[in-house]
């Protein structure tokens, strides 16, 4: 690969790719750009694809994995992959219309379908015997209905550009035809070893096949973990997250558009804040990767492509300190667990309950410790929630332990080492009648958590934007 350190690698979001027309327009071909090259693009699948192929993201309603994975001798998966067959077809259709190239994209994308359909009826087949467990090949299974809809929108971007006359390149990093596992840095280097950025332009799937699995460790977050590897190896100028919003100093929805702004500049240490209250910028392990290499990462908007978006560094600090976004968590679990034996004893009591929430994979977004008693805030749904309590009360039979639903909201800023912020958090919530449950500041000062009723979360949002943001003056 012809290294020259100032291209850039960027990802287009599954709502954005669901939208070609403006991406061609706004990104591909913006206007301020001479030419379309000297960059990688790292496509998610369009939106809504990976729910029906995995779970939904949000209600969790079982795709194909999902109904796969509690199949037993229900058949009920493959109605599924019917669905995504269809959904997936239907797009097509809408890209290309009638013709050889739409018969192209459909023969690409069946070729996938019907390999992992006859994979996944094999694999039920053989686990139909005592000797073959199918809970030992579910993560295989999720990679590689994982990888099907990224290879869907990369192949079709390629070729759409084509038409285009941009020398677009397919670059498939799904390993789907590799004949053994091999690491992931190695299959990306190979991708990229002979391609001459200045004269071409590589649409890569956003999935990227890995030994160990890479949904294993980032699931959902799996395609940003591509992109910033990408972005390492090839050493970028610059990363780039092109999504169907700015990233803004509150939700636009709940505020207002009116009263929102782009944040504009900040540093990694916010976007980690924001990845605690599921309002990832980026996923913290692959930020981690651009901040060790001193690769600055832009979040644009892919709908305002003049907008310079907002800039993520390692070394940002505002010039005063001041409270850029507000922003939380619902459907947060608080686990109160109060022993009278906990006295001196703390980290014996807390190393047990972390083991019991590590093995349900349940996801910890903050914590209390007082003498005798733990609080953990915990980002999950009813059902865990209740298989948790079961298994706490298990353990710790002479403990005390009160469950209540709340959350989480959250003033963050790379620098809020100011007197009297506090207490202007605590009064914006306040003057609206909230009783705060909890609150959290560190020494670092990057945050202030305010854990509340679940039914203040719009009203506490509102009242902080307003008090922290909207009045601030000017830096």
């Amino acid at each position: 690969m012809q290294v020259s350190n100032n291209h850039t690698v960027e990802k287009i979001g599954g709502t954005s790719m669901s939208q070609y027309e403006a991406v061609r327009d706004n990104i591909i071909f913006n206007p301020a750009l001479k030419n379309p090259y000297q960059r990688v693009f790292v496509v998610s699948a369009y939106a809504g694809i990976t729910n029906l192929l995995l779970e939904h993201k949000k209600t969790a309603e079982p795709g194909v994995y999902g109904r796969f994975a509690q199949a037993e001798e229900d058949q009920s998966w493959i109605e599924a992959f019917a669905l995504v067959r269809q959904k997936m077809l239907d797009i097509n259709q809408e890209l290309f219309g009638d013709g050889q190239l739409k018969n192209k994209a459909d023969k690409f994308i069946l070729r996938r379908l019907d390999d992992a359909e006859r994979a996944l009826a094999d694999l039920n087949s053989l686990c139909q015997h005592g000797h073959f467990e199918l809970d030992d090949h579910l993560a295989k299974v999720r990679e590689m209905l994982a990888s099907i809809g990224e290879a869907h929108s990369a192949w079709n971007m390629a070729h759409l550009l084509q038409k285009e006359g941009v020398n677009a390149v397919f670059v498939d990093l799904t390993g789907w035809n590799i004949d053994k596992a091999v690491d992931m840095d190695e299959l990306i280097k190979d991708a990229f070893f002979s391609l001459d950025l200045r004269e071409c332009l590589p649409i890569a799937t956003g999935y990227c096949h890995s030994e160990k699995g890479l949904m294993a460790t980032f699931d959902r977050g799996y395609s940003e973990m591509t992109f910033s590897r990408i972005a390492v190896l090839t050493q970028a100028n610059e990363a780039i997250i092109h999504k169907e919003y700015h990233l803004s100093s509150a939700d636009p929805k709940l505020v207002g558009e009116d009263k929102v702004v782009p944040i504009g500049m900040t540093n990694y240490d916010v976007a980690d804040q924001l990845a605690n209250l599921g309002m990832e910028a980026i996923h913290p392990r692959a930020a981690k990767g651009l901040r060790q290499s001193e690769i600055s990462l832009r979040v644009k908007n892919t709908f305002e492509p003049q907008h310079k978006g907002t800039l993520i560094t390692s070394t940002y600090v505002s010039d005063k300190p001041k409270v850029e976004i507000v922003a939380g968590r619902q459907q947060v679990y608080a686990f109160e667990l109060f022993d009278q034996d906990m006295m001196g004893q703390v980290n014996k009591f807390d190393v047990k309950i972390l083991s019991i929430i590590n093995e349900l994979k349940i996801e910890m977004v903050s914590k209390d410790v007082t003498a005798n008693s733990i609080t953990h805030y915990l980002s999950c749904n009813l059902k865990k929630a209740k298989r948790l309590l079961v298994l706490l009360e298990k353990y710790f039979p002479e403990a005390e332990i009160n469950l209540r639903k709340v959350c989480i909201v959250s003033a963050i800023g790379s620098d809020m080492q100011e007197a009297g912020m506090l207490a202007k958090a605590v009064k914006a919530i306040a003057e609206q009648g909230i009783s705060i449950q909890a609150l959290h500041q560190s020494m670092r000062q990057v945050d202030i958590q305010f854990v509340l009723d679940e039914k203040h979360f719009d009203q506490a949002v509102i009242a902080l934007h307003q008090h922290l943001v909207e009045t601030a003056p000017e830096v």
